[in-house]
């Protein structure tokens, strides 16, 4: 095998790499959208392209961030292949939306009040960022539990 080729190869393989890392990255960032919304009243793109929410904008953020967080861990932790790579980032980006569902639910069953109300109140709430930081940090926990 001579230089090129090598070069080729080694090029080809991260492209591939890199587009199905994507391809999974945005799969699961649709469905941590979909469960954001699954888990508040109303359309979450109602409320935040349309109503300009900023309670619900900073939940789907947070979100937004700890799947990123979590697919950002599975790829640094992948070896053994693309397949398998991109196989395990998106079953660890499951876990962590998953994990992210049943806190919001937990932090529901513990405080005052419904979460999913508060998230769509028109006042900025404190207790979006308390849910938001839960986000960001189960993202981070289970992005280093990979590595």
């Amino acid at each position: 095998m001579n230089f090129q080729d090598f070069v080729d190869a080694d090029f080809t393989g991260a492209l591939i790499g890199a587009v199905a890392y994507t391809v999974v990255g945005i799969a699961l960032m649709v469905l941590g959208y979909l469960v954001t919304d699954w888990l508040t009243p109303g359309k979450l793109g109602e409320l935040i392209w349309t109503e300009r929410n900023k309670n619900a904008a900073i939940l789907l953020v947070s979100n937004v961030l700890g799947v990123g967080l979590i697919v950002v861990g599975a790829i640094w932790a992948s070896d053994g292949g693309i397949l398998k790579g991109v196989v395990s980032t998106f079953v660890f980006g499951v876990i962590g939306l998953g994990a992210m569902a049943i806190a919001f639910l937990v932090l529901d069953w513990l405080t005052p009040g419904k979460l999913g109300d508060i998230v769509t109140a028109d006042e900025l709430q404190p207790a979006v960022w308390v849910n938001a930081a839960m986000h960001l940090a189960l993202g981070g926990v289970i992005a280093m539990a990979l590595s």
